[in-house]
């Protein structure tokens, strides 16, 4: 296995457009502190190199007290590389290069993993990005763009070729989204087929899942998206289990409850109080699976659009809620 030279956990907290804010890494890293590496949600290069306001926002991690990988999406090399300054500019500690997002909207551009179809471009931004900034710059892909295109053993080689310090591949391809099962045999193909490090990801929902797909595959970092959701801990879990084996103790109801209300005291200081209860929705829902009575109680909160009501709410649920037995 080999190491990371500017990290200090080979644990990878996935870049998730619309999850992966300021306030959900925040308490991703208050649960697991050096035991995770934090991603940005994927930064769009043109919007950013305009200055846009919103991205500009999502691109700047200054405030951040934790080093924060800034992802990248695009098409475009020369604009990679004014984004990938401007990202280090606003505090990214490592650039990110998108290259598997499957999100039509993306592709259809020739971003995110539409350039597993063109290596060229692809080796021309990876090179842009590598000589625009001094720090370390990753590509994540995926398997394929489908079953009869699956040329990620080639498409790690290109990367490594062109300068990346580490890549991540997700066992699905584009065709597949996020359906089906992740292809771990392609993972460790990938693995086998380059001398950098390589981080693993799809289907990694378990501290046992994380050992497997390290034992199976030789990867050397793992990396968890979906599977955080409503359990930012897990990534503090891992780290814990393949370190020392160490399994995890049971979260309280009471642990859930002043995380759910601190996340969306974090929304609220980050995007304002009306934005706050829209957006905590989701993670609310994320929150009380395998309790009694969720549904009912989503059901409520969907209704709530005043910030004290949802706090109240919030208070109220799982302040009685009895969780579900696994």
């Amino acid at each position: 296995m080999k190491t990371f030279s500017n990290f200090t956990s080979n644990v990878f907290l996935a870049p998730m457009a619309g999850i992966t804010d300021a306030p959900m890494r925040n308490i991703v890293h208050q649960k697991c502190a050096h035991k995770v590496n934090i991603v940005s949600e994927m930064v769009a290069i043109n919007a950013l190199s305009r200055k846009n306001a919103k991205t500009y926002k999502i691109a700047d991690v200054r405030n951040e007290p934790y080093p924060v990988v800034v992802q990248l999406v695009g098409a475009t090399p020369e604009l990679f590389a004014d984004a990938a300054q401007l990202a280090v500019e606003l505090g990214a500690s490592a650039i990110d290069i998108n290259m598997g997002c499957p999100v039509r909207k993306i592709t259809t551009s020739g971003a995110g993993s539409a350039l597993m179809k063109d290596l060229k471009t692809a080796e021309k931004i990876i090179k842009s990005v590598k000589n625009a900034v001094n720090k370390d710059v990753s590509v994540k892909f995926r398997k394929g763009w489908d079953e009869n295109s699956a040329n990620a053993v080639d498409f790690a080689k290109m990367c490594q070729d062109s300068g990346a310090s580490y890549i991540t591949i997700h066992g699905r391809t584009r065709t597949q989204g996020y359906s089906g099962v992740a292809d771990w045999n392609i993972i460790e193909k990938v693995k086998n087929a380059v001398q950098i490090p390589v981080i693993g990801n799809g289907d990694v929902t378990s501290v046992e899942s994380a050992k497997e797909l390290i034992d199976k595959t030789g990867v050397d970092g793992v990396m968890i998206g979906r599977a955080a959701l409503g359990n930012p801990w897990l990534l503090g879990h891992i780290f814990d289990y393949l370190d020392t084996g160490k399994r995890p103790d049971k979260i309280s109801t009471e642990e859930i409850l002043n995380t759910v209300i601190n996340h969306i005291n974090l929304l609220k200081d980050y995007y304002g109080e009306s934005l706050a209860v829209a957006l905590s929705r989701k993670y609310v829902c994320w929150y009380s699976k395998n309790f009694y009575d969720a549904k009912k109680f989503r059901e409520n909160y969907m209704k709530i659009s005043e910030y004290q009501t949802a706090l109240d709410e919030i208070r109220k649920y799982f302040t009685s809620a009895v969780r579900e037995e696994k």
